[in-house]
């Protein structure tokens, strides 16, 4: 029977839930046992695809169309599976199916309530999951014990133990131990308050993960353990790390997935932590100097772009690159601020975004980029800006733009980026997306062909424009080449400058199926030409950095 673990967080907010819950499915699956990851969400929305990416973070896309939690990333980079729709459900979209069973009848006249009906329905949403070719199942609860919001899930999954029997059933609990400076210690009783409330909701913890700013001693952890009725085995301290590919190393050395097998009875081997041990090995090697900017809209938030940071850093990885991430806000890549804001980045990523504010900072980067043959990768948003830029600049399309922004005449004479017509008639603001993982043909010796290694590739989308297949053949000048398309040619996916080092655009979000020891090509061919333009502008620097490094000097 499969096997279910439920995360919860208290104390405060945005604790490492999710990268725990990440951690723990990575140790388990390197036991050999088949594990999927679940999100449970307590707002009202449907999705997130509506909500705003300066309260949010960024919308995750999984290959079936799902706009999903961000922490669903954090799931798919660690356990190295795709996950689905119905990994992420809300309070919002729990409610609307119970709503749409009421109108349709289903409960027989009956009143219905949070109890049972509403539990029956998350409890239904986990259980999807349970398929036979899954061993275990993590589920994540968004919120923090306490919240009201998050009742109903509680009361769920407390129920759902004695659905399925207890011995199919392990609690995680992520909580703080904070270190008050002026008393110079750390403190157990958030900790105390927060498993006291949960064990009022009927649930009592198997495990309490206690988060901390630096290590805790066994004394607090003794005194955890008496307190909140858990063994000592069972208090697994997780200290910040210096990198959070470390957690996974952290969590299996403090017995985190062991404890966890032993309550379920299952896995019990060693797991093989071999590939993941080399990898945190290659982010401490990284010793390259590089410098990448990324321009967008909600930098202010860099959760909003969290998987094209985090590709970002995969690809590092790959080439020993000791990378710094600067956040440029768009709206001030404008008129003499252009070369202040850009011109010591090695390389600029132009990521997706909605809306009008902050485009024309974009375009200006991409032609900054483009006249300095500095490396600039354009996603989404980012490849039609890049359009944009071009029409403009070089094919002298005065005005060109995109449909979905405004100009000052109320409608550019030049609409490079527009809805498809099918996309024109549609009301709900979900169906004019092209949302979920799409498939584009790459053209012969182009360099997205030779980046990928193959003909056909297919990548996540989450967009409503598109590049105007009208003004194909004016964009045809021999250097601007739209190098990959839809199988049908109706749709450009990939954009690129054959006398560039490296400006690639593509329509999709490559970012979304990066891995730490699979950077997606993308991103491993543009940080590959940032350091090139980067050793042949400054290779002093690269001198320098090499001799601070012991082990660049000893190879």
């Amino acid at each position: 029977m499969t096997k279910h673990i439920f995360v919860t967080g208290g104390v405060v907010s945005s604790l490492g839930k999710g990268l725990t819950a990440s951690s723990l499915g990575r140790l388990l699956k390197q036991q050999g046992l088949r594990v999927t990851m679940q999100k449970l969400d307590p707002y009202l929305n449907v999705d997130p695809g509506t909500m705003n990416p300066f309260e949010h973070g960024e919308v995750y896309v999984t290959d079936d169309g799902g706009e999903t939690d961000l922490d669903l990333g954090h799931y798919e980079r660690f356990i190295d599976e795709s996950l689905t729709q119905s990994s992420n459900a809300t309070t919002g979209s729990i409610y609307s199916s119970v709503i749409a069973a009421e109108r349709r009848g289903d409960y027989l006249g009956k009143t219905v309530q949070v109890i049972p009906h509403i539990t029956d329905e998350i409890k239904k949403r986990i259980s999807t999951l349970a398929h036979d070719d899954v061993d275990v199942v993590i589920t994540e609860v968004g919120g923090t014990v306490g919240d009201i919001e998050i009742l109903p899930f509680l009361e769920a999954i407390r129920q759902f133990r004695l659905d399925v029997g207890r011995q199919n059933v392990c609690y995680v609990h992520v909580t703080l131990v904070p270190f008050i400076g002026p008393a110079g210690e750390q403190k157990t009783k958030p900790t105390q308050h927060s498993v006291t409330e949960l064990r009022s909701r009927g649930i009592q913890p198997d495990v309490i993960v206690c988060r901390s700013d630096r290590p805790i001693s066994d004394g607090l952890r003794s005194k955890i353990s008496n307190l909140c009725d858990v063994p000592v085995d069972g208090v697994i301290n997780a200290p910040d790390a210096s990198s959070l590919y470390e957690i996974p190393l952290t969590m299996h050395e403090a017995g985190l997935d062991s404890y966890v097998c032993d309550i379920l009875n299952i896995g019990g081997t060693v797991p093989d932590l071999t590939e993941w041990r080399e990898l945190v090995e290659r982010v401490e090697r990284g010793w390259k100097p590089l410098t990448i900017g990324i321009v967008g809209k909600y930098v202010s938030l860099p959760d909003a772009y969290l998987s094209v940071a985090e590709s970002l850093r995969h690809a590092a990885i790959f080439h020993e690159v000791d990378l710094t991430i600067e956040w440029v806000m768009s709206d001030h890549v404008e008129g003499l601020l252009v070369e202040e804001k850009l011109s010591h980045l090695d390389g600029i990523v132009l990521p997706g975004g909605f809306g009008e504010r902050g485009v024309e900072g974009k375009v200006e980067a991409a032609r900054f980029a483009r006249e300095n043959g500095q490396p600039c990768l354009g996603l989404c948003l980012g490849m039609q800006v890049m359009t944009i830029e071009y029409a403009r600049n070089v094919l002298g399309l005065s005005g060109a733009n995109s449909s979905e922004f405004d100009t000052q005449d109320g409608e550019t004479p030049y609409p490079v980026i527009d809805l498809m017509d099918s996309q024109r008639d549609v009301t709900d603001m979900g169906g004019t997306m092209r949302l979920g993982a799409y498939v584009a043909v790459l053209d012969e010796g182009s360099q997205v062909r030779d980046i990928y290694g193959e003909a056909v590739v297919k990548e996540r989308h989450r967009h409503r424009y598109e590049f105007n297949p009208r003004f194909l053949s004016r964009f045809d000048d021999g250097s601007f080449k739209c190098s990959g398309k839809s199988p049908d040619g109706r749709l450009v996916e990939f954009i690129e400058l054959a006398d560039h080092p490296f400006w690639v655009g593509t329509q999709a979000h490559p970012e979304l199926k990066s891995r730490p020891n699979r950077p997606a090509p993308l991103f491993r061919s543009f940080i590959e030409a940032s350091l090139a333009k980067a050793e042949a502008n400054d290779p002093a620097r690269f001198e320098r950095a090499a001799a601070a490094n012991p082990s660049v000097l000893v190879d």
